[in-house]
């Protein structure tokens, strides 16, 4: 009677383990793929390059393959192209290409041709002194100025600016004028580059005989490259114009043209501001420097 009660409860617990088997598997346990970090969270990269017409391209570089490039209020989203040296970038419109030689960093904005592959169309040639290689550490969000360090402004614009004469110098023939350029307005606002300048006659008509050459660094710190200037509410930024009253015999010249007034156009900018000056610059040109941050540096040693 015991013999045959064991062998009941052993047919009843195979049976239960038999019944068991013919559900449904258990599904594998898949492990908990690792954490990624985006691109977008990574730390960007940006540069500013100051070119050659006066205006700036703002670079940002949020990863290696690509590049977002603010020129004139536009912004291109571009991608990293292969290059023979240097780096590369395009989209359908322009290219984008740097080359670092001799601890200076310059570059190309061009538009592309028709077969998308190359730009035809330089439109600005611009540089970054003083860099190696990208990628570059980010710029700070702070630029010092003689009044201290501000955020990072919108460019001046003719309506909020004041021009006026706060120093020369002459010699030899040379005569220069330190010509400083205030913001009135109730922003702090920024200038790169280069002035456009153009001399008017007394009856307000441009002086087309004479031209504005663009020069590096100033009257008295020669090749030095432009640099952003900002400028508080009624901060100040400066930049020179020379020239000389020799009259340049080997041309024909006898005499040099009047001028009257100075008109300024801040760069990127379509509104003058003008500024009475008399002179009478011979040679059929006069040299602008890029603006900076003070008036009358001493001369370098």
């Amino acid at each position: 009677m015991r013999r045959s009660q064991l062998v009941g409860l052993g047919l009843t617990v195979l049976g239960v383990a038999a019944l068991a088997g013919c559900g449904e598997p258990e599904a594998p346990v898949t492990p908990p793929p690792e954490p990624t970090t985006p691109i977008e969270t990574a730390a960007p990269v940006s540069a500013t390059y100051v070119c050659d017409s006066g205006l700036t391209v703002a670079v940002a570089y949020p990863d290696p393959q690509s590049a977002q490039v603010s020129y004139k209020d536009r912004t291109y989203v571009m991608r990293l192209a292969p290059a023979a040296s240097g780096a590369r970038y395009v989209n359908a419109e322009v290219e984008w290409r740097t080359v670092t030689r001799d601890g200076e960093e310059s570059a190309t904005l061009s538009r592309l041709g028709t077969t998308d592959d190359v730009g035809v169309v330089v439109l600005e040639r611009c540089r970054r002194p003083g860099v190696s290689a990208l990628p570059v550490t980010p710029e700070p969000a702070v630029q010092p100025t003689q009044a201290g360090s501000i955020q990072p402004s919108a460019p001046c614009k003719g309506p909020q600016l004041k021009l006026s004469r706060v120093g020369g110098d002459a010699g030899a023939g040379n005569r220069v004028a330190i010509l400083g350029v205030q913001n009135v307005g109730a922003r702090p606002c920024s200038l790169t580059g280069y002035p456009s300048i153009t001399l008017e006659d007394q009856k307000g008509a441009a002086l087309a005989a004479v031209r504005s050459d663009r020069t590096l660094g100033s009257y008295f710190r020669q090749g030095e490259t432009p640099g952003p200037v900002e400028l508080a509410p009624q901060g100040q930024g400066f930049f020179d114009i020379a020239w000389t009253v020799v009259p340049d015999e080997s041309a024909g010249q006898t005499t040099c043209p009047s001028a009257a007034r100075v008109r300024m156009t801040a760069p990127g900018d379509t509104s003058p501001v003008t500024l009475a000056q008399a002179f009478t610059p011979c040679g059929g040109r006069v040299r602008v420097s890029p603006f900076r941050t003070v008036a009358e540096p001493e001369p370098a040693a």
